[in-house]
């Protein structure tokens, strides 16, 4: 066993640990989970939601605790009020498609033959969540794997160590046994072991592109379904005929809220010469407006990265981009410490020869770059090994189509960004991942069909 520790980024203390599970009692809460899967999924299915619903309300219930839980643990302002709004939309939308989703499809029922397709629960469902949206990124496969039959062995972050003990205590709360949702204290090596040996009908990973690695090596040869949402670099492109107000305000949000550290969030901007000058200008006095400092106060508006470790790689990509060109249009804030709490940065003069350009920043750092035409553009937004999302800004559906077909990505934003929306599948491409998550296509990642042939006498 060894001990996992949150350290806050508000001032650096320990603010929660927790003893990780020995080998031998993580590998029988797995089994008690598999014991327990066959009874939940022969309950009704109705049943089966209503209970998950429940517990949503539950963590409703505790939101006045679990805002400033997170802003101690990963720093996000509590102006901003938690995630519940989100969490409670994925839930609630993955309840209302349930039935139809999981119905059976009928292929015939005549004189000679009954023919039909099943989905059918994979059995335990490994959840691994990140950091950045706690509750909203795990609630996406929490709900509709309990939903379809199911049982779930939540693993959260060290970093938001609180979070799975908060939504395992209010699903039970609600009613769901104990043995259908557990959150596990797990180490890495604990974890792969039990990939390794079949453990988990189903894993879905969110996190760093490294991280998925491991979790393909660990199920090597097992032929576990694998869900990776992994790392993105996410672009977007501003046309000529686009509204500028709307786009330079919601691309800048899109790349600075929540200290950067969104799966989605916008890390580069390309825009057409003719609105350029205009929108760095507009995007400098933004970011300029900013109120950096302690999560705690409702004044501030950006607060500390969640790890000093991840404001290093940003301020170490904002050097070498400054060292080799880029011009940095916002002057170190009063708040900036050199640790957790980092000034937010806008970067123009930049190619993508620079880090800052091609990896993941997964901080309140953008760069700007000037297209001549779409076409510049599109060579430009597929130069990346990501593809989670793009945001395009035009009137023009027709154009931003076109465009879109043309972009190596897993969602096409137009004239909006940085949102999940659970009636469309969330899934990536290239070193993103693999999988889709929510939406119908959700429920059918987190089940296998199965066939039936039926030969009346």
């Amino acid at each position: 066993m060894s001990v996992l520790k949150c350290i806050s980024p508000i001032d650096g203390s320990v603010y929660a640990e927790r003893e990780t599970l020995s080998s031998d009692d993580a590998f029988a809460l797995v089994e008690s989970a598999k014991q327990a899967q066959l009874e939940w999924a022969a309950r009704p299915i109705e049943e089966r939601i209503e209970l998950v619903m429940a517990g949503v309300a539950a963590i409703g219930d505790m939101n006045v605790e679990i805002v400033p839980e997170l802003a101690w643990q990963m720093g996000r302002p509590v102006r901003y009020g938690g995630e519940f709004g989100g969490f409670n939309e994925r839930a609630s939308y993955m309840a209302s498609i349930a039935k139809d989703a999981l119905a059976d499809i009928k292929v015939a029922d005549d004189d000679q033959f009954k023919r039909y397709i099943r989905r059918e629960a994979h059995g335990v469902v490994l959840v691994i969540a990140p950091w950045n949206y706690p509750y909203m990124t795990a609630i996406n496969t929490v709900a509709p794997a309990l939903i379809a039959g199911n049982t779930v062995v939540l693993k959260h972050s060290t970093q938001t160590l609180l979070v799975g003990e908060r939504m395992a205590e209010a699903f039970h709360l609600a009613g769901v046994p104990k043995d259908v949702f557990q959150n596990a204290f797990l180490d890495h090596q604990t974890t792969s072991d039990l990939i390794s040996v079949k453990s988990f009908g189903f894993v879905n990973f969110t996190g760093s592109v490294g991280g998925g690695k491991a979790m393909e090596l660990a199920a090597a040869g097992t032929f576990t379904g694998l869900g990776l949402e992994l790392g993105g670099k996410d672009p977007g492109y501003v046309m000529d005929d686009a509204d500028l107000d709307a786009a330079v305000e919601t691309l800048i949000d899109g790349a600075m809220f929540n200290s950067g550290q969104c799966c989605c969030g916008i890390e580069r901007i390309y825009v057409q010469e003719s609105l350029y000058d205009a929108f760095v200008e507009k995007a400098v006095a933004i970011v300029k407006a900013y109120k950096l400092g302690n999560p705690l106060d409702e004044a501030t508006t950006l607060g500390p990265m969640a790890n000093k470790r991840f404001a290093r790689e940003v301020r170490e990509q904002i050097s070498e981009a400054v060292a080799q060109g880029a011009v940095a249009h916002i002057d170190t804030f009063e708040e900036d410490d050199g640790g957790a709490y980092l000034t937010p940065q806008i970067l123009t003069n930049v190619d993508h020869t620079m880090r800052v350009m091609r990896e993941e920043s997964f901080g309140p750092v953008v760069g700007i770059m000037k297209v001549k035409d779409d076409a510049e553009a599109i060579e430009l937004m597929n130069d990346s090994e990501f593809g989670l999302t793009a945001s395009l800004w035009t009137k023009d559906i027709d154009r931003a189509e076109k465009i879109g077909n043309a972009i190596e990505t897993g969602t096409i934003f137009m004239n909006r960004c940085d949102y999940l929306d659970p009636a469309l599948c969330w899934t990536g491409c290239k070193d993103t991942g693999r999988g889709g998550g929510l939406s119908v296509i959700g429920y059918h990642n987190l089940t296998r069909p199965k066939s039936y042939h039926l030969k009346k006498a």
